[in-house]
C-alpha cells in the first residue's frame, strides 16, 4: 500500500496545473491517467491573459506564449464583409502583460506541462485508471488498475478528480451535474488555408445558414475552424467536412487547402452540486462544462487547480485548517455558475434558427460590438471577461476591506513603468504584502517578525490609475488574488487576519 499527500486523478491541463503547483510547494503527488498516451489532437485551443500570469509564477508563461500563437484581435464578418475588427491589444494593453488570445493546441499544451512536472520528478501513470474509492476521514483509500490489468491499492490524504466530463471521481461521490446538451451539433476542423483571412487573427462569420469561427495557430495558414452542423443531425457522426455547409467559411474569402482534422460533437452546459466532498475534489470538466464560446473551459479548469493548489499546501504544512479548503468551493463554484450562464447567452445568439435571430445576429451584434470596443470603459470590460482578469472573490470567505478601487477578493491589478512592474515578486508561491508609497515603520517589523516578504513600490501616477491607495497595504495571496485591502497600511490589521483564519503566514 502505498501513500501520497494529493492522489491527482486525470492528467490533461488542469491535473497537470494542479500537479506543478503541489509539487512547486514541496508536496508530495501522484497523478495517473487511464488514457495510455496524451491526446493527439487540437482540442482546446485558447489559453487566456489570466492563464498566461499564474503561468508566470512557475517560470510558464513565456515558454507557453512563444509556443503558441498570438491572435492580437477578433474580426467580425458578415456576407464575405469585414464588418468590425476588435483589437485586443488596444483592450488589455495597460491591463496585463499578456493583452492578446493566445491559441495553443491543447495536445502540444499538455506536453508541455508533463515535460515540466517531469523535470520536477512527477511523471505521469498511464493505464492508469481509478476504480473506487473510499473517504476515511484522515484519508483516502482508492482502488486503481494498472497498465497490466492489475488492481492496487493507495492511500492519499486528498484525492483531486480532474477526470472530464464522465468523472469517476464525481461519479462515486453521488454528486450532480444539473445542466443540458444544446441541440445543435458542432465541428472543429484542424485546416490549412489561404485568403484574407488566414492573416493569423481570429475571424468570426456570422451567415444565415451557419456560423464559423477560424482561430490561427502554428504555422501561416494553419487554423482551426469551429462553426455548427445544419441539418442531418442524426448523421451528423458520420459526416465528412466536405458534407458541411460552407457559406460561412466562403464568406471569410477562406480557401481551404488541407484538412488535417475533423470531428463532429454536442456542447453541453452543467455544474457540479459541490466541488468539495470530505477529503475529495472536484475541478475543471469534472466539475463544470460548457459551451466553447469564448475560449473558457480549459482556462477555467486551470484556475480551479492554483487556487485549490496553495491550500492543499497551506493545510498538508500545518500553516492553515481544514477549514481553509472549503474556501475552494465557496469561491470557484459561484464563478463556474456565471461562466455557464454567460456562455450559454453567447452561444443561444450565434448559434439560434429563424428570422429574428439572423437578424441579430447579422445586422444588431456586429454593429453592438464595434459600438461597445470603442469606448474604453466598455472595451476593458469585454476584454477583462474574456480575458478571464476580471474573476474575483470578493463574497469570498478570504477576502475582507477596500483600499482606492481594489477590494480583498479582486486579482492584484498590473502596474508596469519603465523597467519592471509590480508582478515580478508573484514568482513567489507564497504570501506577501504590496505597498505603493510609504511602509509604516510597524509594518515592516510585523513582517519581517512573521517572515512574510513586504514589496514597497515608490508612489506612481500609475497606481493611482489602476485603483491602488497611496501608502496603504495590500496584502497577496500565494494565488496572485488580493486578501486584505488595508487603507491604513496597519500591521495590526494582517495580524488580525491571520489570527482569526488561523492561517500561518508563511510560503513554499
Amino acid at each position: 500500500m502505498t501513500r501520497d499527500d494529493v492522489l491527482v486523478v486525470g492528467a490533461g491541463p488542469t491535473g497537470l496545473v494542479l500537479a506543478l503547483w503541489l509539487t512547486a510547494q514541496g508536496v508530495k503527488v501522484r497523478i495517473i491517467d487511464k488514457a495510455a498516451a496524451p491526446g493527439t489532437t487540437s482540442r482546446a485551443m485558447a489559453v487566456q491573459a489570466r492563464t498566461l500570469e499564474l503561468y508566470h509564477q512557475l517560470d510558464l508563461a513565456e515558454a507557453v506564449a512563444e509556443a503558441g500563437r498570438r491572435n492580437p484581435a477578433l474580426n467580425l464578418w458578415v456576407r464575405g464583409r469585414r464588418k468590425a475588427r476588435l483589437s485586443f491589444g488596444s483592450a488589455g494593453a495597460a491591463l496585463t502583460p499578456y493583452p492578446f488570445l493566445l491559441i495553443y493546441p491543447q495536445d502540444q499544451h499538455e506536453q508541455l506541462l508533463a515535460s515540466r512536472l517531469e523535470a520536477m520528478g512527477v511523471a505521469v501513470e498511464r493505464q492508469t485508471e481509478l476504480l473506487d474509492f473510499e473517504d476515511r476521514g484522515g484519508h483516502v483509500a482508492a482502488r486503481l488498475r494498472g497498465p497490466g490489468g492489475e488492481v492496487q491499492g493507495h492511500e492519499a490524504r486528498f484525492l483531486a478528480g480532474c477526470d472530464g466530463a464522465r468523472s469517476t471521481t464525481r461519479h462515486r461521490l453521488g454528486l450532480g451535474f444539473e445542466g443540458g446538451t444544446y441541440d445543435q451539433i458542432f465541428y472543429v476542423a484542424d485546416v490549412e488555408a489561404g485568403g484574407p483571412a488566414a492573416d493569423g487573427e481570429l475571424h468570426l462569420s456570422l451567415e444565415q445558414a451557419d456560423f464559423v469561427a477560424l482561430l490561427a495557430y502554428g504555422r501561416p495558414g494553419q487554423g482551426r475552424l469551429i462553426g455548427t452542423v445544419r441539418g442531418e443531425r442524426e448523421a451528423a457522426e458520420t459526416l465528412g467536412f466536405a458534407d458541411i455547409g460552407q457559406r460561412a467559411i466562403e464568406s471569410l474569402g477562406l480557401r481551404v487547402e488541407r484538412v488535417n482534422w475533423f470531428s463532429t460533437y454536442r456542447v453541453h452546459h452543467r455544474v457540479t452540486d459541490h466541488y468539495r466532498r470530505g477529503q475529495v475534489f472536484l475541478l475543471g470538466d469534472a466539475a463544470h462544462i460548457h459551451s466553447p464560446a469564448g475560449g473558457q473551459g480549459m482556462n477555467t479548469g486551470i484556475g480551479d487547480a492554483v487556487n485549490l493548489a496553495w491550500k492543499l499546501a497551506a493545510v498538508l504544512k500545518g500553516q492553515a485548517p481544514d477549514s481553509l479548503l472549503d474556501s475552494y468551493e465557496a469561491e470557484r463554484l459561484p464563478f463556474a455558475r456565471r461562466l455557464v450562464a454567460t456562455t450559454d447567452r453567447i452561444f443561444s445568439l450565434v448559434s439560434a434558427e429563424g428570422a429574428l435571430a439572423d437578424l441579430l445576429r447579422i445586422r444588431v451584434a456586429p454593429v453592438l460590438a464595434a459600438t461597445a470596443f470603442g469606448a474604453g470603459p466598455a472595451r476593458e470590460a469585454m476584454f477583462r471577461l474574456l480575458s478571464q482578469t476580471g474573476i474575483r472573490y470578493r463574497e469570498g470567505p478570504l477576502s475582507r476591506g477596500m483600499a482606492g478601487r481594489v477590494r480583498g477578493g479582486d486579482r492584484l491589478p498590473w502596474v508596469a513603468w519603465d523597467g519592471g512592474d509590480n508582478f515580478a515578486p508573484l514568482r513567489r508561491i507564497g504570501w506577501q504584502v504590496h505597498v505603493y508609497g510609504t511602509a509604516r515603520d510597524g509594518l515592516r517589523a510585523w513582517c519581517e517578525g512573521n517572515g512574510l516578504p513586504l514589496h514597497v513600490f515608490a508612489w506612481h501616477p500609475r497606481h493611482g490609475k489602476a485603483g491602488f491607495a497611496r501608502d496603504a497595504a495590500y496584502l497577496v495571496r500565494p494565488d496572485t488574488y488580493v486578501a486584505l485591502a488595508e487603507p491604513e497600511g496597519e500591521a495590526a490589521s494582517l495580524a488580525r487576519y491571520f489570527s482569526e483564519r488561523a492561517i500561518v503566514p508563511a510560503g513554499a
